[in-house]
Parts: C-alpha cells; sequence; structure tokens
C-alpha cells in the first residue's frame, strides 16, 4: 500500500507541498511489524477533517521519551556483534526516577554508532525487546547534514546569539541543511507512529534537534498528548528573527502541548517571538502561563532541570573516588585550588577565565604559589575551525600565564584536555575551594550542582581529608550571568564573564570571604540542588503535560495549513460550520426574520485600505432590506457621522453605531441612544491620560468618539505598546473608579466608554421591538468576528429561553474563522459570508419577483 504521508519532504520544507488527505502513512514491508507493539494504532485519518485518532489499546499510562541519542552505551566486538548497555549519564534514563512506578516508558533516538543496513532490523527488535528503545537510523549523509549542519552550524550558534554575520561564523544559511533537519524529524515522526497508542500515550520530546516534530505527530494524531522541553538556550526575539526558517519552527514548537524552559529569560524570550512574529498574546492564569493557538491552550513551563542525586552519591561511595580524593589531597597540598570545568567550544569562555586568573595573579601577589586553577576541558561536541581556535587559544594563554607565574614545584594553571571518569571528576569537586562557571552563554550548566553535592561529601571523605565532620560543609561558586542555573543559585558570586577585572576580582572574594559566609552560603546551595533533583524536574513537567491534555477528549478537532504551517484547530464539539444551503432552505420557510451584522472583519476585510462599503455589499444590503419580512442591522464601532455616509443608499438598513450606543431603524429615522448617559466629563480626566501614553508610545493613536475614548497601539511596537497598554489600563481605572464608565482592553486598543454599552443592547432592542410590533422572529441571523460581538451571541443565546422568539426560531449565530466563541456556527472569511449573504438576497428577490408575478396573473385573469 502507497504511504499517504508526503512523498517530497523538500516540498514540505518549502511549504510547496498540498496537505495530504491523511496523517502519516504506515511503514512498508516487515520493519514495522518488528518493532510494533500495539496492533491497530496506525489507522488511517478522517479525509473529511476531523480527527479520528485510533482507539486506544492500552490502558496504563505510557511515556515515549523522544531525543536525538538513545540513552545506550554501543559497542562492537571483534566478531562484529553489538553489546548495549543503559548510559547512566543520559537525561532521557535519569528522567524516570520521577516517573510513577507504573508508568511505562519508550525511548526513541539515534545510537551513537553506525549499524550496517543488514543488521538494523535484527538491532532494533534486540533494543525494544530487551531496552523497550526504538532506534531512528539515519543515513550517514543525511545525519552529517543534520546535526553537524543545521544543528550546530545554524541553531545552536543562533540560540547561543552568535549572528552568521559573515561566511566564517557559522555560515550562511543553507536550505538543504533545513531539508535534511526537516527529513530527519519526519523519520523520528515515523518511529513515534510505530509503537504510539495516541489516546493513552504521552510523547516527550526534548531538545532543539526536534523542534519541528510535534507538527508531523499533530498532523497524524490531532489529539496527540505531546510535551516539548528546550534544554539550550532561547534567544531574544531580535536574534531569531534572523532565522529564515523562523515561523516554521515557531509554529511547530505551538503544535505542543507544554512547552518547557530552563529560565523565565528563555521563555520570556520565546513568548516575545510568538507575539512579534505570529501576533500571539499569552495570559497568566493561576500560576500557569498560556498561548492560546487556535482554540487550543498551549501551556509554558520554567523549571530548571537539576541532577540525578542517586548516581551522584553513588559515585562519592566509590573505593575509586576516595582513593583519587588521597591522591590529589596530598597533590595540592597547602594550595588552594579553583576549579573550571567546561567543554571546550567557544561558548564556554575557558580563555576569558584563563585571563581573569592571570589578573588575579598580577594584581594580587600573596596568591602567587598559593593558587592553582584546574581546568578540565571536556571534548568539545561540535567540530570546525572554532573549535581548533579555542584550543589553540587556550593551550596558548595557559602556557603564558605558567611561563609568567610559575616556578619549580608550582604551575600556576593545569589544564586536563583528556578525558575523564566520572569519579575523577567528583574528586576534584571535593578538593576545590571554588568552582568557576563562567561561560559567556549556556541553556543550563549542571557543573555547579554537582560540585555542591559533592562539597557535601560524606564521611569516608571527611576522614580521607582529615575534615570534622560537626563542621558545616562550605563551598564558594562564581557563576557566569548567562548561564541557566544561574538565577537558582542566589548564594553565588554572579559575574560578567566579559569583564575580566570583575572575574579576578570575584575569584578573589571567593577565597578571602569568611568561613561562616562559605557555610551559610553552601547550605543554602545544598538545600535546593538536594530539592530540585531531575526527578523532581521529571514528576513535575509529567504533571503539568497531565493538565494540559486534560481537555483532549471533549473538544472537536480540525487540522488546517501545508506544510510546516501546519496546526489544529481545536472547538467545543457543537461548533460546526455553517452550511449555505441549510440558512437558505430555512430562510425561505420562515416569514420573520432579524439579521444583525457586524461590518469591520465580517462582510468587509479587518484594516483593509479601502474600508467604505463596494457597491456589491450596498447592493446585497438594499436587496435584504427590501424584503418585507426582513429588519436588517449593521452593528459596528464606527462613529454614526461615518455609518451615515457610507450607507446613504440603503434606505431600509437599520445601523447601530459605537457598538449600540447609538440606533437608527432606517435612514429616514433619527438617531436614538440605547443606553442613557446624564454627562460625558469624564472623558476629561481620561482624555490627558491617553495623550500622556499617545507621547511617550510611537505608533499610538487616540480616537475620540462621541460615546467613548479608545487608544490604539496596533502600529507601535508589540511588546513595548502591550505594556503600556497594561499600565494606560490600571491608570484609567485608578482616576475613574468612581465614574460610571468601564475601562476595557481588546486587540491592540484600551477603551472607555459609559458602563452597559455594548452590542448586546442592539440585539436585544431589536427582538423588544419586534414583539411590540406582533413580530415574533422565527429566523434570527447574527454574524460577527471579534470580541465585541460575542455580546450579541451571548444575548441570542438568553433570547432562546425567552417571550421574545418564536417558539420555532431558526437561530443561526456565526463567527468569522475558527476559533472560540460563543456563537454555534462559523465561516472561514469575509468571502464565505458574502457568499452566504448573496445566497439569502438571491433567495428574496426570487421570492418577491414570484410574488410579482403572481399578482399580475391575479390582475390579468380579474
Amino acid at each position: 500500500m502507497m504511504s499517504r504521508s508526503y512523498t517530497n519532504l523538500f516540498e514540505l520544507a518549502s511549504g510547496e507541498a498540498p496537505l495530504p488527505s491523511s496523517g502519516f502513512g504506515r511503514h512498508m514491508g516487515k520493519k514495522l511489524s518488528r518493532v510494533a507493539t500495539v496492533p491497530g494504532v496506525l489507522s488511517e485519518l478522517d479525509d473529511e477533517g476531523f480527527s479520528s485518532d485510533a482507539p486506544s489499546s492500552v490502558s496504563q499510562d505510557r511515556m515515549i521519551l523522544v531525543g536525538n541519542q538513545l540513552p545506550l552505551r554501543v559497542h562492537k566486538a571483534h566478531n562484529g556483534s553489538w553489546t548495549f548497555s543503559w548510559d547512566e549519564d543520559s537525561l532521557l534514563l535519569q528522567l524516570k526516577d520521577g516517573l510513577n512506578e507504573d508508568v511505562e516508558i519508550i525511548y526513541i533516538g539515534c545510537l551513537r554508532e553506525e549499524i550496517d543496513p543488514k543488521d538494523q532490523d535484527d538491532v532494533a527488535q534486540h533494543l525494544l525487546e530487551n531496552f523497550k528503545c526504538v532506534p531512528a537510523f539515519i543515513p550517514p549523509e543525511l545525519f552529517s547534514k543534520f546535526y553537524h549542519g543545521f544543528c550546530k552550524q545554524h541553531l545552536w550558534p543562533l540560540f547561543h546569539y552568535m549572528l552568521p554575520l559573515s561566511p566564517d561564523l557559522g555560515g550562511r544559511f543553507d536550505r538543504s541543511l533545513w531539508q535534511a533537519y526537516v527529513s530527519v524529524n519526519k523519520i523520528f515522526a515515523d518511529k513515534v507512529m510505530e509503537v504510539i497508542s495516541p489516546d493513552d500515550d504521552f510523547v516527550w520530546v526534548h531538545d532543539y534537534h526536534l523542534m519541528v516534530l510535534p507538527t508531523f505527530l499533530r498532523k497524524r494524531f490531532n489529539r496527540v498528548k505531546l510535551g516539548f522541553f528546550l534544554h539550550s538556550p532561547f534567544p531574544s526575539s531580535e536574534i531569531y528573527r534572523t532565522l529564515p526558517v523562523r515561523d516554521e519552527l515557531l509554529r511547530a514548537l505551538l503544535n505542543s502541548d507544554l512547552i518547557g524552559f530552563h529560565t523565565f529569560d528563555y521563555a520570556r524570550h520565546f513568548l516575545s517571538c510568538c507575539s512579534r512574529m505570529l501576533g500571539l498574546s499569552y495570559q497568566s492564569k493561576r500560576g500557569y502561563i498560556g498561548l492560546e493557538y487556535y482554540g487550543r491552550t498551549v501551556s509554558i513551563k520554567i523549571l530548571p532541570v537539576g541532577i540525578h542525586l542517586k548516581q551522584l552519591r553513588n559515585v562519592l561511595d566509590l573505593s575509586e573516588t576516595e582513593s583519587k580524593v588521597a591522591e590529589l589531597r596530598d597533590r595540592f597540598h597547602g594550595r588552594t585550588v579553583l576549579l573550571g570545568v567546561d567543554d571546550m567550544d567557544i561558548f564556554k569562555g575557558i580563555s576569558l577565565k584563563l585571563l581573569a586568573y592571570e589578573n588575579l595573579l598580577t594584581h594580587h601577589p600573596d596568591k602567587r604559589g598559593k593558587v592553582v586553577l584546574v581546568q578540565i576541558a571536556n571534548p568539545a561536541r561540535g567540530r570546525g575551525r572554532d573549535v581548533l581556535e579555542v584550543q589553540s587559544e587556550t593551550h596558548t594563554t595557559r602556557e603564558r600565564i605558567n611561563r609568567k607565574f610559575g616556578r619549580p614545584g608550582y604551575e600556576p594553571v593545569i589544564l586536563i584536555d583528556s578525558p575523564l571518569q566520572f569519579y575523577e571528576r567528583i574528586a576534584y569537586y571535593v578538593i576545590s575551594e571554588c568552582c568557576l562557571v563562567t561561560a559567556v552563554r549556556d541553556g543550563m550548566n549542571l557543573i555547579p550542582y554537582e560540585y555542591i553535592i559533592s562539597r557535601q561529601g560524606n564521611d569516608k571523605l571527611d576522614e580521607t581529608l582529615g575534615a570534622n565532620p560537626s563542621i558545616p560543609k562550605k563551598s564558594m561558586l562564581v557563576v557566569s550571568e548567562f548561564i541557566g542555573c544561574s538565577p537558582s543559585l542566589s548564594g553565588a558570586i554572579r559575574v560578567n564573564p566579559w569583564n575580566i577585572d570583575a572575574v579576578a576580582e570575584a575569584m578573589d572574594m571567593a577565597l578571602i570571604i569568611a568561613e561562616p559566609e562559605k557555610q551559610m552560603r553552601h547550605e543554602k546551595h545544598y538545600r535546593y540542588v538536594s530539592t530540585h533533583d531531575v526527578a523532581y524536574w521529571a514528576r513535575s513537567f509529567w504533571q503539568d503535560l497531565e493538565r494540559s491534555c486534560r481537555d483532549h477528549v471533549r473538544r472537536r478537532c480540525w487540522g488546517i495549513g501545508f506544510g510546516l504551517g501546519f496546526r489544529v484547530v481545536a472547538l467545543d464539539p457543537n461548533f460546526r460550520k455553517l452550511s449555505v444551503e441549510h440558512i437558505v432552505s430555512a430562510y425561505k420557510r420562515t416569514k420573520k426574520r432579524a439579521i444583525l451584522l457586524d461590518y469591520d472583519g465580517t462582510i468587509t476585510v479587518q484594516n483593509s485600505i479601502s474600508t467604505t462599503p463596494s457597491p456589491e455589499v450596498s447592493g446585497m444590503l438594499n436587496s435584504l432590506c427590501k424584503d418585507p419580512k426582513n429588519i436588517v442591522f449593521i452593528v459596528s464601532g464606527k462613529d454614526r457621522a461615518t455609518l451615515t455616509e457610507w450607507f446613504s443608499s440603503c434606505d431600509n438598513l437599520g445601523v447601530a453605531a459605537e457598538h449600540g450606543y447609538f440606533l437608527r431603524e432606517n435612514k429616514e429615522a433619527e438617531w436614538e441612544t440605547c443606553i442613557a448617559v446624564p454627562d460625558f466629563y469624564w472623558k476629561q480626566i481620561a482624555d490627558p491620560v491617553m495623550k500622556l501614553y499617545t507621547e511617550t508610545t510611537d505608533g499610538s493613536t487616540i480616537e475620540t468618539k462621541e460615546s467613548g475614548l479608545v487608544w490604539n497601539y496596533q502600529y507601535a511596537d508589540p511588546d513595548f505598546g502591550s505594556c503600556q497598554a497594561k499600565e494606560l489600563l490600571d491608570h484609567l481605572e485608578s482616576v475613574l473608579a468612581n465614574e460610571p464608565v468601564t475601562v476595557k482592553s481588546g486587540q491592540n486598543i484600551v477603551e472607555v466608554k459609559p458602563q452597559g454599552i455594548n452590542k448586546g443592547l442592539v440585539v436585544d432592542r431589536l427582538l423588544t421591538t419586534m414583539k411590540e410590533k406582533g413580530m415574533l422572529p422565527d429566523f434570527v441571523l447574527c454574524i460577527g468576528d471579534d470580541r465585541s460581538d460575542e455580546d450579541m451571541f451571548e444575548a441570542i443565546t438568553r433570547a432562546v429561553a425567552g417571550p421574545a422568539l418564536s417558539p420555532v426560531a431558526e437561530i443561526f449565530a456565526c463567527t468569522v474563522g475558527r476559533k472560540p466563541s460563543k456563537a454555534r456556527y462559523f465561516l472561514e472569511d469575509t468571502t464565505e459570508i458574502l457568499r452566504m449573504l448573496q445566497g439569502l438576497a438571491a433567495a428574496s428577490e426570487n421570492c418577491m419577483l414570484k410574488n410579482v408575478t403572481k399578482g399580475l396573473q391575479k390582475v390579468v385573469m380579474e
């Protein structure tokens, strides 16, 4: 059977592929049968648009953890056979401690070694049966473009604030690398689909390697329970917006239910990008931050990851650790050790740290011969010329310092750039007086956490060091402001790593600070690190993911959009598209009709250059108004002078201006007010306040209406405008607290108007008037597109149970676009609205033509 997924991933990457008629296809042949464990989960998607996720065959909670690499160590024996073991250092393996014991875990990722294609099926079967791991086998050339190409050349530098200003700095954007990235994410998606039971399983995707994976999964299973955690920084919008595929990545992440970040700064930057590039706003409700995205609430989680306490304490208990500590104790006897542990890459700031240490020895001669900097340089994860430059600069600086300040028996800088066993690194932590983490940018960095737990030690290590167990432990940290763990370490000395003098002084301060102060800082840090470990982090994310997915089963879902612009609209099950045939049929058989139409965004395109009604719109409205069975109203926020001018050609059209404050039943009638407002003296209070904010907010304007004032910041900077709007709202509520007005915020506006004014008044007034005239409506059509129109929908809902409508009335409350609404129906856009109204107008014209024809026939017969 031909797979009904994208046949050309490059078309998908460019957004040019047509929307497939189903979700992702099955794997063909024996490969699926060898790794699939849940039968029947890869059923086809309903072609008509609604999600038809496969029925569950598993009742137990199950978590599918997806990362770039499986938590496995791989070894190939001399005879060509493969052996596998758990990688205890892998975060994917460690986080299982935070999940309930009855939660089954499936791991999906790549292996660290290339497996011959002929062995891949057997390896996949072995790993699934023995480790519950599903390997994604990526062809070497594709993997190189994906990992060393797009991930390490584009995403990783950009997320660490490095712009590709020249070909030497990260390189220009290469679309072939982006296509490789999309292709690999698609392979991962296929692997998830082989094992997922979409109604029951949770999927947790990790890090920037798999940022478009949520789109593939959401497309196949509209209600998939999906979390994503970014382990790197997320850059500010000014940096991120330079990425050519910025929108695709943002929209892909928004196909998750929960998105996690280490710090509020990273989350704030992500939210700012969503606001500036996608026009989305977020809300904080009861402690949770959420983004409304096509009817779905995408939750934002802010929590730094922790360390695996049990593993670290087990290593502290090893005899090898005790022996290494004794060795280092003797080696550095009489000297104070400063320790740095960093990867050998451009963002860890090793050379800056060495320069600061050189500064310390230069300005504090008393430290020479007494203080040693041990710098452990782990192998770089990436590759390229920048890594070689960092290595060269590090070695050159170290040699210069040692020549300048060294003497027989004293080497100021000890650089360890060969791989160390974990216990060896722990031993260095134990004997170090201070740990220096001065990266210029790092997503999290758990080195300080490991150092704190190691300094707490145990009884055996106390004995080895000759320490009194009754004396409180101590530790000192000098950490960069630009690493993710910095906010959680309030007792650390925070530094700007670029300020070499300040870092040198921080080193000196860490050495001379009083012992009780060191003990107090250590105790504070130890309390936090020991309670916020990796299990706590995983448990908290799991709980929030469950909370974020609670409403999935009761929502009706549509998939819309092409390529990586795909997203799911989740709406109330009673919300449906208005059938033109259905409403025309109801229109023809009813006798007393009330029609209420919003203007901007409903019968004319929102924010279009020309806002006046077109001749086609005017002609259509006249056709509806000429039908004696109809009462038609335009309900707008515009002022009455503008509406009078625009609809001067529509004699029988009712018009409501300024959201219902003014009302006119037809062209010949006088304007009336729907609510009595004795005075507008409060404008003299509100107007100066709005002018103050207009002067300080470039791009904002004030619209003065007869019934109110509107401050509009549509053309201002989104973040600054939103911030100013909140301040203005608070300011106006304060100064107008005792006035009979309402202060409301809307889409890019803050409005002040008399209490009780809303479009719902027009509905109540119209229905009451029709009832008084003995015309109980048996047909009501109300159409609007924004928040102000929801008042009309609410008023109609209230009227259904009252005496103002016929018991058999046909009610059509319709909004524009698929979005959460009090309306029962929707149409996609203004074009569909006008097409439907043209259908009603044509029905009226045909009916009136028939009546005229009958009248003529009757006259002839007489």
